[in-house]
């Protein structure tokens, strides 16, 4: 028996250029069928720019949540933008760093058992300074962390969304199997 589930349909209940809230009709191997709420996230893109063991990061307020956290700068994808050319864009942007010769660090999908919500997280290692950032309403601040207390960043909940957690443990792990 597969444990595939079935959609039998679907149906719009709101829809935006950033998100859509659909409704499936589901059903499960064993034949029970329900409906099932299903989110729909625009994809979005980030980058870990990192320089001597710390990375850029944004200190920033989300209202949703009404909480201050780090985060790495990230947004949305352009129709016809690459995910890195979306993550560089974002940096430049929130940060006023441009970064070069991304590489893929993670792809997220932070809650798929209810939303399709692709992330996607770069590494840079080589950044410039072009300028400030050309939102001031980004963050607070924006500044150099160790990546040496990032674990512990997290522990006290300063480091909270999920395509940040998963890319900066990613990143640790890589940098301690470097120096093993």
């Amino acid at each position: 028996m597969t444990m595939r589930w079935s959609v039998l349909g679907s149906r719009s209940l709101y829809r935006s250029d950033f998100v859509e809230l659909r409704l499936a009709d589901v059903e499960l191997p064993d034949g029970l069928r329900f409906e099932h709420h299903v989110l729909h996230l625009a994809s979005s893109a980030g980058v870990a720019i990192v320089r001597r063991d710390s990375v850029l990061m944004l200190w920033r307020h989300r209202f949703i949540t009404d909480t201050w956290a780090w985060e790495l700068p990230a947004g949305g994808i352009e129709p016809g933008e690459t995910p890195a050319a979306a993550a560089a864009r974002e940096a430049e942007e929130e940060t006023g760093w441009r970064p070069f010769r991304l590489t893929e660090l993670a792809y997220i999908q932070p809650i798929a058992g209810i939303a399709d919500s692709e992330q996607y997280v770069f590494r840079a290692d080589d950044a410039v300074r072009i300028g400030e950032p050309a939102d001031p309403n980004e963050a607070e601040r924006i500044a150099w962390v160790p990546l040496s207390g990032v674990p512990a960043l997290i522990a006290a909940r300063q480091i909270v969304a999920a395509a940040t957690v998963v890319a900066l443990l990613r990143l640790c792990l890589l940098t301690v199997r470097q120096e093993i």
